[in-house]
């Protein structure tokens, strides 16, 4: 499909925005596709207590393209790989942006499968939309999100949903977990999802995500799973001891987020700290 926009008008000269983590709720990898990719089944549910902090400004006409500063958890590798920049140059072949200069704050570590650089992929898109009155609807907007990333169009709308397809393909998930307390553990273990998903030995599911998600939380813990988590668990023992540990401190339900590193629980009432004995940085939020 080829895309046809106007040129842009400068709107706004700054404006910032705070993309947020993701968790997957269950996360069945189904067969592999004849593209190199995945066929999954997953529910991606927003974290909105834990973000990074995206800043975009206008920047001198007299320069090209985008500039991007990174502060907090850096980066491995060339700065020009970080989707930021991705999404910038996706509009620019569309729109005559303006020059821009970004700073992003990452708080949300990379290789933990939360999300965090396809967020600020996505709210990159957003901001941009907003900055110049692009316009561009939230359909299209989730359209060229995919193209930056699987989980990208997620954040566009960035509400509950079953993610299928490769995690492109949306519908929104009516899960009730309000009242409910989170735990993230965040080991210093980066897994990169494509060591994960060569791991990984794809089945089919006897029982449709939407239906298990559909029953008492409770009962998650022998119906909602996780496929990577066997393989995960096998390199790195010690997230399946933080994934026990989360249920000896009272957890209703606990799982690995995605491809890992991160492992969330899910409890009715706040944790007791001295129940948590995890060697990991944690983070509490009430859902």
């Amino acid at each position: 499909m080829i895309l046809w926009f106007p040129i842009c008008r400068l709107k706004h000269n700054s404006m910032l925005s705070f993309p947020n983590a993701k968790i997957n709720l269950g996360l069945n990898i189904l067969r592999k596709r004849s593209d190199g990719f995945h066929e999954i089944e997953t529910c991606m549910l927003p974290l909105h207590g834990f973000t990074d902090i995206l800043e975009i400004i206008a920047g001198d006409n007299t320069e090209n393209g985008c500039k991007l500063s990174v502060s907090g958890i850096l980066p491995d590798g060339d700065i020009s790989n970080n989707l930021c920049y991705k999404a910038y140059d996706l509009l620019h072949k569309h729109y005559s942006l303006h020059p821009v200069e970004m700073h992003l704050h990452k708080c949300i570590p990379m290789g933990a499968g939360l999300g965090g650089g396809s967020a600020d992929a996505a709210f990159t898109l957003r901001l941009l939309n907003d900055m110049f009155s692009l316009a561009i609807s939230v359909d299209v907007l989730t359209m060229l999100a995919a193209e930056l990333g699987s989980d990208c169009a997620f954040f566009i709308e960035n509400k509950p949903a079953i993610a299928t397809g490769r995690g492109e393909i949306l519908k929104p998930c009516d899960i009730h977990l309000s009242g409910y307390y989170l735990l993230l553990a965040l080991p210093a273990i980066h897994v990169t999802t494509a060591t994960a998903y060569q791991l990984v030995v794809p089945k089919q599911t006897d029982i449709p995500l939407a239906e298990v998600l559909k029953c008492d939380v409770g009962e998650w813990k022998s119906l909602l799973v996780n496929d990577f988590e066997p393989y995960v668990f096998l390199q790195y023992p010690e997230l399946r001891h933080i994934k026990n540990t989360l249920y000896d401190a009272g957890a209703v339900y606990a799982s690995m987020s995605g491809s890992g590193s991160a492992v969330f629980g899910l409890f009715r009432e706040p944790p007791k700290p001295e129940s948590i004995q995890i060697s990991c940085k944690t983070k509490l939020m009430q859902l």
